[in-house]
This record gives C-alpha cells, structure tokens and sequence, in this order.
C-alpha cells in the first residue's frame, strides 16, 4: 500500500513510523525490532518530519505525552484497512482502555465467537496501527506476554509504561525527557473509520 503522507517519530523505545492519507493515519509501528529493520512497505525515503497531513503534528504531541505518562487515550484520526473480521477485533482492541490488559479469550467472546481465539491472535498481530489499537495490551489467558511484533520486550516496556506491575524483569525503561508545551491529558476516545 503507498502512503501519501508519512513522518518519523522518535520515541524512547525507538523511532515510529506514522502513514496514512492527508485526513488519516493508516499505519502506526515502530521502525525496528530488536535493532532489525521491520519487514513492511515503508517506501525508502522517510521524511524526518511531514507536517503537511492533518494528523501530523497532533500525532507527534500525543505520543510524547503517551510516552512521558501525561496522556491515557488517544484522540487521532485513524483509518486501517483489514478485513471486516479484523476491523472487529481492532474496534474491540480500542475498548481496552489504559492500565488495562486482556486475553486473546476474552476478545474474542468480546466480539461474539469465544471459539475464534487463534482468528483473534491473528487479527491482533495484523494491527496497522500499533499503540494507537493497543494491541500491545492483549496478553495469553496464563498472564504471560505473548507474541507482539514488535517485541516482547518492548511489549513489557508499553505496559510498563501504562503502569502494569509484571513479573517479569525486562530492561530498565530510560524515558528521555521530551520538551512539551502545556501539558494536557485528552481523555477522548480513538475511533475506526466507517
């Protein structure tokens, strides 16, 4: 898929790669896992800033303050392209609200089909639009973290972030101080386009 507008944003766990059209982000992820590049089609030449979408600048706010604890939900625009089934999913993931966490089990009797567990993980790994759908906030019915694609320490990390006390010791997260004007919380919800 092209993207008509795409901008880079850093972020104590890495850069974030935001695309979508002139009205709406599409696509949201962190630019590597693990120090590896990301298999996806970002197009070759990313702009360190592009501030010509509509999105662009209150996007870049809002994950600062996500990132510094000074902002609980966010309120962008978003439009990801999925299947019916997967857009099910993503509208489910949006109702896992901050300092919240779910199981794939519990999504999917959220969306009405208990038995549509291994859809659910599949859907929620094909997220577009990462942190924005948290789906970085679904963990197995044992409590254990399980497969985020972009790593399951920074899964640990987000959570972490989102103050999540979890029995595992990942890496102590390093916030870097990220210079913001009048700090607000945006307590509006995130909606899927349609």
């Amino acid at each position: 898929m092209s993207y008509s507008h795409r901008l880079m944003v850093p972020s104590p766990l890495g850069d974030i790669v935001v695309q979508g059209t002139q009205t709406h982000i599409q696509y949201l992820k962190f630019s590597t896992v693990d120090k590896q590049p990301l298999e996806t089609q970002l197009e070759t030449q990313l702009e360190p800033v592009d501030d010509r979408a509509d999105w662009s600048k209150e996007c870049c706010l809002q994950l600062k303050r996500y990132f510094l604890s000074q902002q609980f939900e966010f309120d962008l625009p978003i439009d990801p392209q999925g299947t019916e089934f997967q857009q099910r999913v993503w509208q489910a993931l949006l109702r896992v609200q901050y300092g919240s966490i779910a199981s794939y089990q519990q999504l999917a009797t959220d969306i009405g089909n208990k038995n549509a567990v291994r859809a659910v993980a599949s859907a929620n790994a094909r997220n577009p639009i990462w942190l924005i759908i948290p789906c970085h906030r679904i963990i197995g019915s044992d409590n254990a973290l399980r497969g985020y694609a972009g790593g399951i320490s920074r899964k640990a990390q987000l959570l972490q972030i989102e103050h999540h006390q979890l029995d595992l010791e990942p890496k102590q997260l390093e916030l870097k101080q990220l210079e913001l004007e009048q700090p607000q919380v945006i307590n509006a919800k995130t909606k899927i386009l349609r």
